[in-house]
């Protein structure tokens, strides 16, 4: 009886590893054994970064807000708990996109902030 060696299936499953491996150096992309391991690794960093991808732009926004309320003369946690109180809910990503594209119209959110600020003050004193 002949040796069933099933090629069309397995064929099919390298070429898929090394069409993944395209634009790889060298082994990395010709050979099965090297492409197999270095296109595992890739997948399993693309998992990763694309969650680290949210908290890099996260970290990136609340440095340009930090940058322009500083500029505005309130510190960024002062503007946020400013604007929670009352009761503006625009997200980070818009007010980074703000500061940079239209001061103007972020300075009315920042005097919105510190207008908030001072009622509660007023209001504890």
């Amino acid at each position: 009886m002949p040796r069933a060696i099933n090629n069309v299936a397995s064929r099919k499953r390298r070429k898929k590893i090394l069409k993944m491996a395209k634009g790889f150096y060298s082994g990395r992309r010709k050979l099965f054994r090297n492409a197999k391991e270095t296109v595992r690794r890739g997948l399993r960093y693309a998992y990763r970064d694309r969650r680290n991808r949210k908290r890099d732009f996260r970290r990136l926004w609340i440095i340009r807000i930090n940058a322009a309320t500083r500029t505005e003369g309130i510190s960024y946690n002062r503007f946020i708990n400013g604007l929670k109180l009352a009761g503006v809910e625009v997200d980070r990503k818009v007010l980074a996109d703000l500061a940079v594209q239209d001061p103007g119209t972020f300075a009315t959110f920042v005097n919105q902030a510190k207008q908030a600020l001072e009622k509660t003050k007023s209001a504890v004193i």
